[in-house]
């Protein structure tokens, strides 16, 4: 499990076909205290690390994950939001993620509002139900909340120590983004869904009543 804060940009240093692909990732980690098998978010994939060196880790990676995230377009110099995984008294600081990507989103505007920049972003297809004003989304591995949603397109400001410290400043209009929707979204939707809890009744827990 991750919470959408990013604590590394890593860039990838090397891209290897095996019978999966094999990415060599550069990272500012002390990665003495990085265990093989140990799990990182990378660009908001969960990817298990295979082997390290004092500055870089490798994970293997498979054909599905290349056809369903960005990481089927990451090449050599390629940044990347690093975030390593939970451990018992971790600070909550963004919200539960669990590098599961849901799908590709689209980036569609970028613009300026004060110090900090506005987003807006199209959700692929099928997803848009679990995007709420509010709410909580992660794109590319970095936990951030909705301003506004209308249709599959939803908009997000960035602060800039946001900005700064993420792959966005680095990102054009255009890009994908992988997409992982909240996960209470995601299993309210699942009980809507199949009818084991009615929507009025999950509204109203929400709510307090």
């Amino acid at each position: 499990m991750f919470t959408g804060i990013i604590t590394d940009i890593g860039r990838v240093r090397s891209v290897e076909q095996r019978g999966d692909t094999r990415f060599v990732i550069a990272t500012g980690y002390a990665m003495d205290s990085v265990d093989i098998g140990a799990s990182i978010a990378c660009g908001g994939a969960c990817l298990t690390v295979v082997e390290k060196t004092a500055d870089s880790f490798s994970v293997d990676v498979s054909a599905e994950t290349l056809s369903k995230t960005t990481l089927g377009t990451w090449v050599e110099g390629t940044p990347i939001n690093l975030e390593r995984s939970l451990t018992l008294g971790s600070e909550l600081g963004g919200h539960l993620v669990t590098g599961h990507v849901d799908g590709m989103a689209r980036l569609v505007a970028v613009g300026r509002d004060g110090d900090s920049h506005r987003l807006s972003v199209e959700a692929p297809e099928g997803l848009e139900g679990f995007v709420a004003t509010k709410g909580s989304v992660c794109l590319d591995g970095v936990s951030l909340t909705v301003n506004a949603v209308q249709g599959r397109r939803f908009e997000l400001n960035l602060i800039p120590h946001t900005w700064d410290h993420t792959t966005f400043r680095e990102r054009s209009v255009g890009d994908n983004l992988n997409m992982e929707v909240d996960l209470l979204a995601r299993y309210v939707a699942r009980l809507a869904e199949t009818g084991t809890v009615p929507v009025s009744s999950l509204i109203s827990r929400t709510n307090g009543s």
